[in-house]
């Protein structure tokens, strides 16, 4: 049985928040699922697995049913608004679980707003500020930019495409390699002049993310660092373990790969129900 969902917003203008909750806030601690810029539509399947307690979800700033723009988004900026849609709950403390873009956000509010959370798992955050080829990851991060600035979208989500499937370290050579084709993954060439891809504007802040290791290591085994299990060498992947390492802890592994969340109608398979029980043992 599929759980009704309210929805609701936080905020006004530019700074109009959208979000999700499903089942009684009063009924148990609630679990707020994100990512960024992966909205709440991407997290309904993982939702109804884990509808033993009441699940939050919403759409990040800049994406799907909150309003547009074209300003880069920081994680500090997405972790306020994190804070707001938590405040508005009103219940206290929650559970949180973000994902990729979403878990370096959710690193940004541990720091800031540390009693917003309980416990927390961050998976596969895609900073690359602790990587040894740190330099070739952003230099090669800004010239995707730049591509997104002068020839839109299509040619840019060819770059990003290729450099997420990339597995291994970056070398200077890597940016040397021909542009990929925009059509190798059914994009178009042609530029609409639209430039407020939620994705482009959390770029290059999102990568070059610093944590704050004291507010992180206050949290003791409540936070979570995770990774999938076929993820490899992938840039998130390798983001993700090298922020648990400057923390000194393990990387726990979770099912499937990045998107393992995600059932395979989404273009590649994952394991949501492994996904789901994965994160029931480690929040309980």
């Amino acid at each position: 049985m599929t759980t009704e969902v309210q929805t609701l917003t936080v905020g006004a203008g530019d700074d109009l928040i959208t979000y999700d909750v499903r089942g009684d806030l009063s009924s148990g601690m609630p679990l707020f699922l994100f990512g960024a810029p992966m909205e709440a539509s991407y997290f309904a399947t993982l939702a109804e697995l884990v509808a033993d307690r009441p699940v939050v979800t919403y759409d990040p700033r800049g994406a799907a049913r909150n309003p547009s723009g074209t300003n880069e988004i920081p994680p500090e900026q997405h972790a306020e608004d994190l804070h707001r849609v938590i405040e508005a709950l009103g219940v206290g403390p929650v559970d949180c679980m973000g994902t990729s873009g979403g878990a370096v956000n959710l690193l940004a509010l541990a720091a800031a707003h540390p009693g917003d959370i309980d416990r927390a798992v961050a998976h596969e955050a895609p900073t690359a500020a602790y990587l040894p080829d740190k330099d070739v990851v952003l230099d090669v991060l800004r010239d995707m930019k730049q591509t997104y600035q002068t020839q839109g979208n299509g040619p840019a989500m060819a770059k990003f495409i290729a450099l997420v499937m990339h597995d291994g370290l970056l070398t200077p050579e890597y940016l040397q390699q021909p542009a990929p084709d925009p059509a190798m993954f059914g994009m178009s060439t042609e530029d609409d002049g639209d430039r407020s891809s939620p994705l482009m504007r959390n770029m290059p802040a999102c990568n070059e993310y610093e944590v704050d290791v004291e507010a992180l290591r206050a949290f003791g085994d409540r936070l979570v660092h995770a990774h999938g299990a076929e993820s490899g060498q992938q840039l998130a992947c390798r983001g993700g373990k090298s922020v648990a390492a400057l923390l000194g802890v393990e990387s726990v592994e979770f099912p499937s790969n990045h998107a393992g969340f995600l059932p395979p109608q989404h273009g590649q398979p994952g394991d949501p129900e492994g996904w789901a029980k994965k994160l029931r043992d480690v929040l309980d």
